[in-house]
């Protein structure tokens, strides 16, 4: 609903057209690292992770720490210095 009553549309210029590629970028990143952690929950699920056989797991925290960086870059570059 929210992009829907936005003052611009991906057609407007560059602000519109680089808004909406960066929120679809990041919002395919969230799909495909909640997918990371599902199959992470059913190998957990099947005992396939151990204290020292883990790297999937840790793996998917990464992932993760990598998405939260790159929103914490988007929100300030597009949301806060875009947004004035």
């Amino acid at each position: 609903m929210e992009y829907v009553e936005a003052p611009f549309t991906i057609s407007d210029g560059i602000y519109g057209s680089t808004f909406f590629l960066a929120t679809g970028f990041h919002g395919f990143h969230v799909i495909i690292g909640t997918i990371f952690l599902i199959i992470c929950c059913i190998r957990q699920y099947m005992g396939h992770f151990t204290s020292k056989h883990h790297f999937g797991f840790e793996a998917a925290a990464w992932y993760w720490h990598f998405v939260d960086v790159v929103w914490l870059f988007l929100f300030v570059s597009i949301y806060w210095w875009g947004g004035n």
